[in-house]
């Protein structure tokens, strides 16, 4: 394919660029020369539209117009002219890069990105006991104060969220809650002695 000529990058017809992009597919670097050329500010000036910096706009124009390089074989005249598939790259390298920018770093420092402190096995062994002391103390009460205890602890409902679901005057979840307190205390000090 004869290259167009030096000033002409600015005329180039559809043909002449989908040709220029399967060149390069072939390593053609002259092609991909006069695809530079041509596309290069242009897809510069597309990324601007789509809100990017100015050092931005340009290291993503950099950016697909290596990814023209390295891809040029995927191009498919059939499918799409050159343009579509240059901008289709551009729009999707500017998306990818928001998607960066909204992500916050992550602090190595940060306490929840830290592994769990190992546990001693006596604590272990203490903690094990001491759940197990306290499902016995639950299985003990009745099946109506075992589900308030789960509806306050388990679900974090407030006690005027736990009223209106069993449909009982707040004072009387309240009392309930007391009362299954005071029995697992009850229990559960017995077991401690």
């Amino acid at each position: 394919m004869p290259d167009a000529p030096a000033g002409s990058h600015a005329t180039l017809d559809r043909d002449t660029l989908d040709g220029l992009v399967e060149a390069c597919a072939r390593r053609d670097r002259t092609a991909f020369g006069s695809l530079f050329h041509f596309y290069a500010p242009r897809v510069k000036a597309y990324l601007l539209r789509l809100n990017a910096s100015d050092s931005l706009a340009e290291e993503l124009a950099q950016e697909v117009m290596l990814t023209v390089w390295r891809k040029a074989d995927t191009f498919d005249r059939s499918q799409a002219s050159a343009s579509t598939w240059i901008f289709r790259i551009a729009r999707n390298r500017r998306i990818d890069a928001a998607r960066r920018a909204s992500r916050p770093d992550l602090d190595g420092e940060d306490p929840m990105l830290q592994p769990p402190e190992l546990i001693a096995p006596d604590d272990a062994a203490h903690a094990s006991a001491r759940e197990s002391h306290v499902r016995e103390a639950l299985a003990g009460l009745p099946d109506e104060q075992v589900a308030l205890l789960r509806m306050a602890f388990f679900d974090g409902l407030s006690h005027r969220d736990i009223a209106d679901r069993i449909g009982a005057p707040l004072g009387t979840v309240k009392s309930r809650l007391r009362l299954a307190f005071d029995k697992l205390r009850k229990t559960l000090d017995q077991e401690a002695l």
